[in-house]
C-alpha cells in the first residue's frame, strides 16, 4: 500500500504533461494531467483485454472454465474500481480526483494484465492452471 502511495506521489508530483494529445512528459495544467492519466488507463484497457481474449481462444470448448474466467474477471473489475474509489476517496472533491483515479485503475489493470499472462505460458500438464498449453 505503502509503495503504490509513493508511486501514485511520485507520478502526481512530476510533469505528466500532454502537448496536447500525443505528448505527456510536460503538462503544465490538471485537465492535461488528467487526460494524459486516462490515455495511459486506456492504453492498459486495450492490452487487458487483448490477453482476455486470448485466454478465452485457449478456453475454447470449455464452456464451465469460460464461465469461471467471465466471473472472476467481472469480480475483479468490481474490486478494482472500489478500491480506486476507496484508496483515492480524500481526493474526491478535487480538480486531482480524475488523475488518481485513472492512475489508480491504470496501476492495478497493469498488474491484472502481468497475472493474465501467466495463465498463457502454462506447461502442458500444469493442473495449478486453468489455462490449457498452447498448441
Amino acid at each position: 500500500m505503502l509503495g503504490r502511495l509513493l508511486l501514485i506521489g511520485s507520478l502526481a508530483a512530476s510533469p505528466i504533461s500532454l502537448a496536447f494529445a500525443d505528448d505527456c512528459t510536460n503538462a503544465q495544467d490538471q485537465a492535461t494531467m488528467n487526460a494524459c492519466a486516462d490515455k495511459s488507463l486506456k492504453k492498459s484497457d486495450t492490452e487487458l483485454n487483448s490477453v482476455y481474449k486470448q485466454i478465452e481462444q485457449r478456453l475454447k470448448g470449455d464452456a464451465e472454465t469460460t464461465k469461471l474466467l467471465v466471473a472472476a474477471q467481472r469480480s475483479w473489475v468490481a474490486f478494482r474500481d472500489a478500491e480506486c474509489t476507496f484508496s483515492n476517496s480524500r481526493s474526491a472533491d478535487g480538480s486531482v480526483y480524475p488523475m488518481i483515479y485513472a492512475m489508480c485503475l491504470d496501476g492495478l489493470t497493469q498488474l491484472r494484465t502481468k497475472e493474465l499472462k501467466v495463465y498463457l505460458n502454462c506447461e502442458e500438464g500444469d493442473m495449478s492452471c486453468p489455462v490449457p498449453a498452447a498448441n
